[in-house]
């Protein structure tokens, strides 16, 4: 290595020591939280430029983003959505930053453009986040965010004429968009307007329904529901697709629970009747057929159910189940052709399968493999759906089913030069800490020899009830020509195995997410796929907690690591803007029992004095609104104060980009090959 990167930028540290529940922690760094602050902004400059200086003498920087660039050279397309006898879907030619919006012309193929939001700024960072279409296909309804934060605006588009209305509606988050049946306005959700001098400091509190009238000014809305003395919980307003009932949903946090009220959509004045308000389990409406709701719950159903319930005037009656708990995983339902179509995970895969209203199963659909149902677009009253369907090494295709037989046909298939068929996906299981037996997607050249020297890329999650079923990814295939092997573990805290497997992953059993995906490290290294110096390890957002927390725990047993837009310091993540959402998954540190088992793990709280750390790179953006990057800035400053030996330990801080959604494929280009070039540098 050309130079000693033991010479580090120096981060000064102030006197701060806060007492949890009688334990005194410092906070060293806590300065670095403030991203407004100019010593914060220089602090960010110095660890920029010492990540160019590290960057620039990595050979493969180039190379690689000239073959992603490559990669990622391919046609895409959405699920069609069927809005009044047309479709429309978002396509990408290849290297647009983003995906531009057409109606298409099945008869002529040529197809006409609606919205390109590349036209809204120079650098592709302004992004649609949500879209809906009025129930008539006369207007479509849309949400922008600017440099991938959470915050967005609302417009409007006349679908004939292509005029952008002067509508606008600010202050929204996470909001849905549902549009009254004349079209005239819409629902929406929305917060107090704030006086605040970054997007960082914006408070997602005194959440509000409000009904929004084509042609008339945010001020004038009609605010329909909020709750002044809950100001922690959120309000959306639904409705079916025949527009007969309104839906409001209330919940407080990211786990599974809210309650649920209706109300006829023709008598918003009427009173709302309850279905579920006491927050003991989640519910969601999938759709209503002649008056009576179909609702998927996990109450009472780990793995999750289908009921019923009739819609009366004077409140709900005669719930039942119609599809029930089988064992297999059921992430979500939607209503086609007076189906019930159920999207199963069953061993990390997705299952679909169709039932009638009354609960019997009609039939299984065809997918071409093991692989992740990516899209779906179907309609109450049309017996056609569309389909996307992707995994590893299967580039995201969109398929057609109709109900006159289980038959796909492919609508729209990306076309992309590379030899899939000299590589594989297989599937294996493990041996957790505790005996567990956790699945592992692993994917390589085929005939790969297991001598311990392949560069492995080992991947996890583990939080949210989310599930790590196969996706396709255009970089993923650049790491592969390189001799790489890419390995994702299905470990604890996701939605795999049902509700409790999650659970086995929250809260005072977060510490089997880290134990689960170490077991996986062993397994790599046992089996000979690949050895400490050449496994990397990846994660990002929650997955940036399991990196973290591994590194601070088994610094021995990686050859690099990349924490991504990372949750970091277990005691502190709630205080700023999305934070409180995940105290029902992590804890909170305000509570003594929670702060004990958090305060245990928490990466920026153990890390230690005079250990040696493998290669590092935590990633984040400066405009992060939802893992605020003081995180990210508290543990490298940590991390490089900490180390006593001579490994690169950077961070790269990303400009006028967020989370990592809507984020341009031009900036998603240069990361991914910094991570690899990172990456293939240091697992020798």
């Amino acid at each position: 290595m050309p130079k000693n990167f033991a010479n580090r930028p120096i981060t000064k540290r102030e006197i701060v020591v806060e007492d949890y529940h009688g334990t005194p922690v410092a906070d060293p760094y806590r300065w670095l939280e403030d991203d407004t602050a100019p010593d914060v902004k220089a602090w960010i400059q110095t660890q920029n430029e010492y990540f160019e200086d590290y960057m620039k003498e990595s050979p493969d920087r180039a190379a690689f983003k000239q073959r992603l660039t490559e990669l990622w050279h391919y046609a895409r397309s959405t699920t069609p959505d069927y809005v009044a006898g047309q479709y429309y879907a978002w396509r990408n030619d290849g290297l647009q930053n983003q995906s531009v919006l057409y109606r298409l012309q099945i008869a002529t193929g040529c197809d006409e453009l609606i919205l390109d939001p590349n036209l809204l700024s120079n650098d592709g960072t302004v992004a649609v986040m949500h879209s809906a279409f009025s129930p008539d296909g006369n207007y479509l309804a849309y949400s922008l965010s600017v440099s991938g934060s959470d915050w967005q605006t609302i417009h409007f588009m006349d679908l004939h004429t292509l005029e952008v209305l002067p509508d606008k509606l600010a202050h929204v988050k996470f909001s849905n968009i549902a549009w009254l049946p004349d079209e005239s306005g819409v629902y929406y959700t929305r917060y107090p307007a704030q006086d605040v001098d970054s997007v960082l400091k914006a408070e997602a509190r005194n959440s509000m329904i409000c009904l929004h009238k084509l042609g008339t000014a945010q001020d004038d809305d009609q605010m329909i529901y909020n709750h002044p003395d809950q100001p922690d919980w959120d309000f959306r307003l639904y409705t079916d697709e025949g527009k007969g009932w309104a839906f409001r949903s209330t919940g407080y946090s990211t786990l599974f629970k809210n309650q649920l009220h209706y109300r006829p959509l023709a008598d918003m004045d009427a009173l709302w009747l309850t279905i579920a308000d006491n927050f003991d389990e989640g519910y969601s409406v999938t759709g209503v057929i002649n008056d009576v709701a179909y609702i998927y719950t996990q109450k009472d159903a780990p793995f999750g159910k289908i009921i019923a319930v009739d819609l009366t005037a004077d409140g709900p009656r005669n719930e039942r189940t119609i599809v029930p708990d089988n064992g297999e995983m059921l992430e979500w339902a939607r209503l086609a052709n007076d189906h019930l179509l159920c999207c199963y995970v069953q061993h990390a895969v997705n299952k679909l399968k169709i039932y009638k209203p009354c609960g019997t199963l009609l039939w299984e659909l065809e997918l071409p493999g093991p692989g992740s149902v990516l899209g779906l677009s179907c309609r109450q009253n049309r017996d056609i759906l569309h389909v996307q369907f992707g995994g590893y090494l299967s580039p995201s295709t969109v398929y057609e089913y109709d109900f006159a037989s289980n038959q796909p046909r492919v609508w729209f298939a990306p076309q992309i030069n590379f030899p899939f068929d000299q590589y594989e996906t297989r599937q294996v299981f493990y041996a957790s800490k505790d005996g567990t037996q956790v699945p592992m997607f692993i994917t390589a050249k085929k005939g790969l020899p297991n001598n311990g020297k392949n560069p492995t890329l080992l991947y996890g999650y583990g939080g949210f009830d989310i599930a790590m079923t196969p996706a396709f990814s255009p970089p993923l295939l650049s790491w592969l020509e390189h001799g790489g092997v890419y390995a994702v573990a299905c470990i604890r805290g996701g939605s795999e195995y049902g509700e409790t497997w999650h659970r086995a992953g929250m809260l005072e059993s977060k510490q089997n997410v880290f134990d689960d995906f170490i077991a996986a490290a062993e397994y790599l290294i046992a089996q000979k796929i690949t050895a400490t110096p050449h496994l990397g390890i990846m994660g990002g957002s929650n997955g940036g907690l399991l990196t973290g927390a591994c590194l601070t725990q088994r610094p021995d047993l990686y050859g690099a690591v990349i924490v991504a837009v990372p949750v970091l310091d277990m005691l502190r993540y709630h205080l700023f803007t999305a934070g409180r959402y995940w105290t029902g998954e992590y804890g909170c540190a305000d509570n003594a029992e929670q702060f004990a088992f958090m305060y245990k793990y928490s990466p920026l709280h153990n890390v230690r004095m005079n250990a040696a750390y493998p290669p590092t790179l935590v990633m984040t953006a400066d405009t992060d609104d939802r893992v605020v990057p003081g995180q990210a800035r508290k543990f490298i400053a940590t991390l490089q104060a900490a180390d006593a030996g001579d490994n690169p330990l950077l961070v790269r801080i990303n400009v006028s980009a967020g989370h990592g959604q809507g984020m341009p494929i031009a900036k998603q280009i240069e990361e991914r090959a910094d991570l690899y070039a990172f990456l293939l540098r240091n697992l020798k």
